[in-house]
């Protein structure tokens, strides 16, 4: 049995740095048609997302609906607050490909108002690097992209942006 450790009450520096993303959001998506594959072809489509805050703010989770061409899917973002190393990771779960397994967690924290955060995975087989920005946060609205690269960080292409503006 794992021992259970006390959370302390003093707020830890990035503790609430995704405090912004609490509540309901209307969400516009552009996301590449194919990745990594020289494509320029972007899909459009709206969502919601619904975020709630966990274990008094050491942890989050969203609700995400994606309004997909096709039909829509459901997602779900998991993030923990490591408060040692002052670092967020995150997991990704959808019901577009579900799976008995996570995806290694993206990492990072936020700086000037900026989170970015950083993970190793395979695409196709292939090792690549993921990056997830979060941006232009106010109490209305942010900006969220998603970027891969098969050349170690060197080159990125973004494929996947989201634009969230609050719902009243």
């Amino acid at each position: 049995m794992r021992e259970k450790r006390r959370i302390r009450n003093k707020a830890s520096p990035g503790l609430h740095d995704f405090d912004f993303l609490v509540g309901h959001w209307r969400v516009h998506h552009r996301k590449l048609k194919e990745r990594l594959a020289n494509n320029h072809e972007w899909i459009e489509f709206e969502g919601t997302l619904v975020s709630q805050p966990l274990m008094g703010g050491y942890a989050n989770v969203d609700d995400d609906v994606f309004e997909v061409p096709g039909g829509a899917y459901r997602g779900v973002a998991r993030r923990l607050f490591d408060a040692k190393p002052q670092l967020w990771s995150m997991w990704w779960l959808d019901s577009g490909t579900p799976s008995a397994h996570l995806d290694p967690p993206v990492r990072g924290s936020f700086h000037d108002g900026v989170g970015t955060f950083y993970a190793d995975d395979t695409f196709n087989g292939k090792p690549i690097r993921i990056r997830l920005i979060w941006s232009k946060i106010t109490r209305t609205s942010c900006h969220w992209e998603q970027a891969y690269s098969p050349h170690h960080g060197k080159i990125w292409e973004t494929n996947w942006v989201q634009d969230l503006k609050r719902v009243q």
